[in-house]
């Protein structure tokens, strides 16, 4: 089908309409993209000074006295102050980032496009969530600057220490208050961003674009809105609850007769802490699929093109990404192997959790299946997706020992825990970030990246992150503690400062890699060669209009489909790949 140049209608002509409150799925996802972007150099810049207390745990840094004149009087970072830094990178890292680009940046401005609609199902909800979404970003950083500073009780927010008020520590009064709140925010924006994409995958494919003839990338943003859906409810209903025990009185979380800081809590009663880690990891489990599954949509549309052959087993990889979002609802309770839970609940979580292992082989496997015997081109957006591959794995297999209660019962409370989300949700997820941002930035901006420093980029940051995480592992088996600000005061840790130093080192490097792709982005967007309309042959609907898109997507023409979202290297065609909107004849009828 020929790609027209003409809108059905014009977008908005004023400024504040088009660009900042702007009903344009595109302009909205572009609008999440570089909200993540602003979030990541704020999550990584916490992680890097707490990797420098780590190994400079009695150094004075002026700055900080400026920053924090209490909590790092004399210029050394008290241990409550190091709590409230670990607390908000992993709550901006996870909320912030690894929930809201893979979903929210990419799937906002592609989903329509790739299943031929002209927007979002509900426009004025799409803009909505995000506005939502960005006022929650404002309240988690205003916990910075109250009274007292950010909360310090960890991005899971256990009580009763993140019930009980100000008694349990800095931090603790306001500060918590706005964490609470700024999660709550965040939860009804993506409720409602939930309701949209289900809403428009189920309602606003084109003719021919059956649910089989969808790209994985469609699948798996599908399956993450219902994951988003059934799990951000749940956590902003516990959210209400905590709130409530720290402001109405209420004993949800915090039981009768707790003494902390020398005084007994004489208005609580009944409550109980676990309460919120069932809540909670019956959202957190699935926030690991959350941040994830985008990335493995990515990844398997990279394979296949980079490729240039169908995916490997599409349906099973459709069926596999079902399962997980199924599974993933019934195995929370291996986050609770050490709260004294019963053995046979352990057994049964175990199991679950052993079982959920299986779809995420099969897509593994799959993808080697898709790369054995391609015609591979090792694009930057090829490498990222390889490397999300090698990410998912190496953090997949450390996760098959917390899955068991024996094991976790001793790694629980150590680095090796650290390590392991660190790659699998973490990193894996960023690969997967990268992947679709040199993939789809041609289609956005009309312009291409360079491959140049996108490979250098790559290479580093790869071994960068492996030689920062790998490490954590070894420190796990060797008992070191997580969420300790210091390791120079205990005995038998000494031996394994070199480690940390190490992972230190790579830290900082790791970290300074970044500014080659925040320069190629940006040079890019201004000075980057123009792209051609599919400068990657690829088959997908948004590889069928002008770069950048129409307001429209596709100017008043309909798309019409005729084919799956894989058909490359088919026998007999005329070329190596058949574009979804190709006619029937395209496919050789013995094919």
């Amino acid at each position: 089908m020929s790609s027209p140049v003409v809108h059905a209608h014009h977008a908005p002509e004023g400024f504040i309409r088009r660009y900042v409150f702007s009903l344009d799925h595109k302009v909205i996802g572009i609008q999440y993209y570089f909200l993540g972007l602003f979030s990541v150099f704020i999550g990584m810049f916490l992680s890097l000074l707490m990797r420098y207390h780590m190994v400079n745990p009695t150094v004075s840094v002026a700055w900080m006295a400026k920053l924090w004149p209490t909590a790092a009087a004399g210029g050394v970072m008290t241990p409550e102050l190091y709590l409230s830094l670990m607390t908000m990178h992993g709550t901006i890292m996870v909320f912030f980032v690894l929930t809201t680009v893979p979903q929210s940046g990419f799937g906002n401005y592609m989903l329509p496009i790739q299943i031929g609609a002209e927007d979002m199902a509900f426009p004025v909800l799409n803009m909505m969530s995000f506005w939502t979404t960005f006022l929650a970003l404002v309240v988690m950083i205003a916990a910075f600057f109250v009274e007292g500073g950010a909360p310090l009780s960890g991005w899971t927010a256990y009580p009763p220490l993140s019930a009980a008020g100000r008694v349990t520590g800095p931090g603790e009064g306001m500060g918590q208050n706005l964490w609470i709140l700024s999660i709550a925010i965040f939860c009804g924006a993506s409720l409602m961003g939930a309701i949209n994409f289900i809403s428009t995958t189920v309602d606003l494919r084109c003719k021919g674009m059956t649910l089989m003839r969808m790209p994985l990338t469609c699948w798996t943003w599908l399956v993450t809105a219902i994951l988003g859906l059934l799990g951000f409810a749940v956590l902003l209903a516990a959210g209400v609850l905590l709130l409530l025990d720290r402001l109405a009185g209420s004993s949800f979380f915090l039981p009768a007769g707790m003494m902390i800081s020398d005084r007994i809590l004489a208005d609580h009663k009944g409550g109980s802490p676990l309460l919120w880690q069932h809540l909670f990891w019956f959202f957190g489990h699935p926030e690991v699929y959350i941040a994830i599954l985008p990335g493995m949509g990515v990844t398997s549309q990279l394979l296949s093109t980079f490729s240039r052959k169908p995916i490997f087993g599409y349906k099973a990889m459709v069926y596999a990404i079902l399962s997980i979002g199924f599974l993933g609802f019934l195995v929370w309770g291996h986050h609770m192997f050490m709260s004294g839970m019963n053995p046979y609940s352990a057994m049964a979580f175990a199991t679950l959790t052993m079982c959920i292992g299986v779809p995420s082989a099969i897509k593994t496997f799959n993808w080697l299946g898709t790369l054995w015997g391609g015609k591979i081109h090792f694009t930057t957006a090829m490498l990222f997706a390889l490397g999300f591959v090698s990410l998912f794995v190496t953090g997949g297999v450390s996760g098959i020992f917390l899955g068991q209660p024996a094991l976790d019962l001793y790694f629980h409370d150590t680095y090796f825990v650290v390590g392991h989300f660190h790659m699998i949700m973490g990193v894996a997820a960023i690969f997967g970030m990268f992947a679709g941002t040199f993939y789809w930035f041609p289609k956005m901006y009309g312009r291409m990246m360079n491959e140049t420093l996108g490979k250098i980029h790559f290479y580093l940051t790869f071994i960068g992150v492996y030689c920062i995480f790998t490490p954590m592992h070894y420190l796990g088996i060797a008992g070191n503690p997580r969420r300790y600000s210091a390791f120079t005061d205990v005995e038998y840790l000494g031996g394994l400062i070199p480690v940390h130093q190490f992972m230190t080192y790579a830290a900082y490097f790791t970290a300074a890699v970044q500014l080659i792709f925040v320069v190629n982005l940006f040079w890019s967007l201004m000075k980057g060669p123009k792209a051609p309309v599919n400068p990657w042959n690829a088959t997908t609907l948004e590889w069928t209009v002008p770069s950048p898109p129409p307001f429209d997507n596709f100017a008043g023409v309909h798309p019409v489909v005729n084919h799956g979202p894989y058909e490359y290297s088919v026998p007999g065609a005329a070329s190596d790949f058949i574009m979804q909107t190709d006619p029937p004849s395209a496919v050789p009828s013995e094919h």
